[in-house]
């Protein structure tokens, strides 16, 4: 057994993104020192994370004076300084890429989240984010809205690789899932090469946690308190069963025969959100193979620091799963309605962040004008 906890999940199979970037992290070297030291092997990105590398340092300042002396605006400017972002830190794990026949070396950047119920005009900012970013590596985020389903398939026939954002229920799972083999039956049928395309589901873990486990402690019965913070994993451990049994059907055999690769369970929002949680909770807990979990930088330290890695945490966890949403449903609180209001505040809250960004990136040019 490796010495590390993230080289121990790295064996079991779980490839270990990190939930953020920054210019800094990519020219300081840090982010290259991460793949080395922490077992990393990927990087997401969205809008609250641009936003807070753009709020603080001076490592933008200079591109931002050329965009300012070129007269672009700022959506242009966001799209030139984000892009080069993603391009930097995917030629620095174009070596991972390599080595892993392109399941890791990823970085993902996001269509403009005020897009999400708009089908066409996300596919038509996911080819303009992959031809401007213009690497293998790249990935695409698009968020798993009803209308994002289309945009979905869209995007992986024409043989662009995507990372499914937003998903809270079991149902949109595997409704992105049939998105996804739907896009590769378009892609084979176009004559492009299966194995080129991959994809992400991320299932969110915590948030699912913090709006459950609001609703418990209103009951405050001792059933009710029992059930605190068990939700989130339950709920991903049957996303995994989910994946599990679609990906054994006949359709999804015939696609992986002809090249095609599965679309691996992400686990997204694995920060613990309550102080009293053990604060790798979300990533012990869901240790499996063939997933990736995204941490924040805090998550992943305090993996490698004390992560303990006890093997497959998910595989023959189902009918206890099963258990914890049932009991949720005698206590009536609503399973759909939750992971309903979950989607409906992530596209919010993705929306202000990327305001607060465009607010940012506006200041800077004229600042610099």
């Amino acid at each position: 057994m490796s010495s590390t906890p993230t080289a121990q999940l790295s064996e079991l199979g779980v490839s270990i993104w990190l939930d953020d970037l920054s210019r800094d992290r990519i020219t300081s070297g840090g982010l290259a020192a991460l793949i080395t030291e922490r077992d990393v092997v990927g990087v997401t990105t969205n809008p609250t994370i641009f936003a807070a590398a753009l709020a603080t340092g001076t490592t933008y300042d200079a591109q931002v004076r050329e965009l300012a002396a070129s007269g672009a605006d700022v959506t242009q400017a966001v799209f030139e300084i984000t892009t080069d972002d993603v391009a930097a830190a995917s030629d620095i794990f174009a070596s991972v890429y390599g080595a892993t026949g392109g399941q890791d070396g990823r970085v993902s950047i996001e269509v403009e989240p005020g897009l999400a119920h708009d089908a066409a005009g996300t596919i038509a900012q996911a080819q303009q984010l992959w031809k401007k970013v213009g690497r293998p590596n790249a990935m695409i985020k698009i968020p798993a809205t009803l209308e994002g389903l289309e945009a979905i398939t869209e995007t992986i026939a024409a043989g662009i690789s995507v990372n499914v954002t937003l998903i809270f229920s079991l149902e949109r799972h595997r409704a992105v899932i049939e998105a996804y083999l739907a896009g590769l039956e378009k892609a084979q049928a176009a004559g492009i090469d299966l194995s080129t395309i991959h994809s992400v589901a991320s299932f969110f873990v915590s948030r699912v946690d913090t709006e459950i486990d609001k609703r418990l402690v209103e009951i405050g019965t001792p059933e009710a308190l029992a059930l605190k913070s068990k939700a989130g994993i339950a709920n991903a451990r049957l996303a995994y069963e989910v994946f599990e049994q679609a990906f054994a059907t006949d359709r999804a055999q015939a696609l992986l025969a002809a090249g095609a690769n599965a679309q691996r369970p992400l686990w997204a929002s694995t920060g613990v959100k309550d102080p009293s949680l053990p604060d790798t909770l979300y990533v012990t807990e869901l240790a499996v193979g063939r997933t990736v979990n995204t941490m924040p930088e805090k998550t992943l330290q305090a993996t490698f620091d004390h992560g303990v890695i006890a093997g497959d945490a998910v595989t023959g966890s189902y009918d206890e799963a099963r258990g914890v949403l049932a009991e949720l449903d005698a206590l009536g609180i609503s399973y759909d309605e939750v992971t309903a209001l979950l989607e409906k505040e992530g596209v919010e809250k993705f929306i202000v962040s990327w305001n607060e960004l465009l607010d940012t990136v506006s200041a800077a040019l004229e600042a610099a004008r």
